[in-house]
C-alpha cells in the first residue's frame, strides 16, 4: 500500500489544485504551437529553454533562471493530443524538496477552440499547502497573461 506521508512526514495532498484559465483570440493551432515550441516558449515562459521530443511517455526539462538562481527541472510527458491537450509530471530542485515522486506535480493544459478564439485551462496538482497553491497560480496566470499578449500581438 503506498505511504500518504512524505519524508517529513507530511501528510501528502494531491488535490490542493492550482488553476489558471485564460481565453486568446487566436487559433487553438497557434496556441498549440506555443506550448510545444521551444523557441516560442522560451519568449513567454520566464526565458526557460525547454528540453523534449513531444511524445508521452518521453522525458521534459526546463532550464533557466529564477531570481538569480539557475535551474534544470524535469518530468514527463503523461499524455498528448495535439491541439487539445497536453499532461506532464514537473519537479524543480529549487522547491528545497527531494526528487522522490511524491514532490512531483502533475500539470494539464486544456485547450478549447472558440471559432477563431481558444480558452486554455491549466492546472497544477499537488500543491504543499494553501500559500502553495497561490503561489502556483499566480506564476501560471503571470505566464498565460504572457503568453496572451505574445500570441495576439504576432497575429
Amino acid at each position: 500500500m503506498a505511504n500518504n506521508n512524505n519524508s517529513q512526514g507530511q501528510k501528502i495532498t494531491k488535490n490542493l489544485i492550482a488553476k489558471a484559465l485564460i481565453t486568446v483570440d487566436v487559433p487553438s493551432a497557434k496556441v498549440w504551437n506555443a506550448f510545444v515550441n521551444p523557441k516560442i516558449i522560451k519568449q513567454y515562459m520566464f526565458g526557460t529553454e525547454v528540453i523534449s521530443n513531444w511524445i508521452a511517455g518521453s522525458s521534459l526539462v526546463w532550464k533557466g533562471e529564477w531570481q538569480g538562481k539557475q535551474y534544470v527541472d524535469k518530468g514527463t510527458i503523461l499524455k498528448m493530443e495535439e491541439e487539445r491537450m497536453i499532461q506532464y509530471s514537473h519537479y524543480s530542485p529549487l522547491s528545497g524538496k527531494s526528487d522522490v515522486p511524491e514532490n512531483y506535480h502533475t500539470v494539464t493544459v486544456e485547450l478549447l477552440k472558440k471559432g477563431n478564439q481558444t480558452a486554455i485551462s491549466l492546472s497544477q496538482d499537488n500543491n504543499a499547502n494553501e500559500q502553495d497553491r497561490e503561489h502556483s497560480e499566480k506564476n501560471w496566470n503571470m505566464m498565460l497573461e504572457s503568453l496572451k499578449k505574445l500570441l495576439e500581438k504576432s497575429s
